[in-house]
């Protein structure tokens, strides 16, 4: 898969459980991603003009003049995201790449423990997600699962209590589950969670909103859900 953008490949290069197979950046690029980079690079990058990486990844992707070729990320396993503090967030059939890497963003931000998403209707570890992460899908664990019912239950049988977002639902507060671990579940752009979803999650919650626009889209909301749960 090729990497693209100074944020997404400096973080890239800075994780040893990345396998990393070709850089190719502009002289301006090098530059940018050597100010956030300050140690040893762990392969040697290629000089290319803007002209090679339009025609390589598409004239509509803003790749900053820094392309990274690389291997996917091993799979993590559930039991590895327990094992790490703070909430966790599950994402019911969100399928932009761009919302997804967004909501790892906020995922990093706000101390989650990682992101899980449903195997086979979430998109693919590409370019465009990690950058829209920005860096946050070299650093948090990011669980593809088979069946996101079943992984509710088992994060319910860890201790877990599962929120679910819905704007219809009584407001989130955060205060009222100090203590707790929790699961933040998030639905499809649109949609929301299907109906199965929603009936295992111990609370279906939303937010205070309080201007003329209804509703947020799913990366916002799941960054200010995120930092009502995990504010002092």
């Amino acid at each position: 898969m090729w990497l693209y953008g100074h944020h997404a490949i400096a973080a890239a290069l800075a994780n040893p459980n990345r396998r990393l197979r070709h850089l190719l950046l502009t002289e301006e690029a090098e530059t940018a991603i050597s100010q956030s980079f300050k140690q040893s690079w762990p392969l040697q990058p290629e000089r290319t003009d803007r002209a090679r990486l339009d025609q390589l990844l598409g004239r509509d992707v803003v790749h900053q003049g820094a392309a990274l070729l690389a291997d996917p990320l091993p799979q993590p396993s559930l039991q590895s995201v327990l094992e790490r503090p703070g909430p966790i967030v599950v994402l019911d059939q969100v399928s932009d790449p761009r919302n997804v890497g967004a909501i790892l963003r906020s995922a990093a931000a706000f101390g989650a423990a990682g992101v899980i998403v449903q195997d086979r209707n979430a998109p693919d570890e590409t370019g465009a997600l990690a950058k829209a992460a920005s860096g946050a899908l070299e650093i948090l664990p990011l669980l593809r699962a088979v069946n996101i019912t079943r992984t509710l239950i088992a994060l319910k049988a860890a201790n877990c209590w599962c929120i679910g977002l819905d704007a219809a639902g009584p407001a989130l507060s955060g205060a009222a589950f100090a203590g707790r671990r929790v699961v933040l579940v998030l639905g499809a752009e649109g949609e929301g969670m299907r109906r199965l979803t929603r009936e295992t999650c111990d609370e279906v919650l939303g937010l205070s909103i309080k201007g003329v626009i209804e509703s947020l889209n799913v990366s916002a909301a799941g960054a200010v859900a995120l930092y009502e749960l995990t504010r002092p």
